[in-house]
């Protein structure tokens, strides 16, 4: 049974993925939920969560904005640094436009 849960949670990231390079803001939004929280199996890696925040905070969802202000407590300066440049080498790679904050 844990199989079987682990390729769904598997899936779910590959698909929120596929759908964050193509620029949906929802699945920008539950990747950074999915990694400050542990959902889905996923493991707890606030800089990864910065990161997906951040990306859906720039795209103007406001609940990114609300949960990178939450998480950035709970990091260092040199994490959050960590998490906006992957931020902005994310968007180099996937085309974006937008500069990470």
């Amino acid at each position: 049974m844990a199989a079987i849960s682990q390729k769904s949670a598997d899936f779910l990231l590959r698909s929120r993925l596929a759908d964050a390079e193509r620029g949906d803001v929802e699945a920008l939004f539950e990747l950074g939920v999915c990694y400050s929280t542990g959902r889905g199996g996923i493991a707890v890696d606030l800089v990864e969560a910065h990161k997906w925040f951040n990306l859906g905070a720039l795209s103007g969802d406001t609940r990114s904005q609300q949960c990178r202000a939450e998480i950035s407590i709970e990091m260092t300066a040199r994490e959050i640094a960590e998490a906006q440049r992957q931020a902005r080498s994310w968007l180099a790679v996937s085309g974006g436009q937008k500069y990470a904050a």
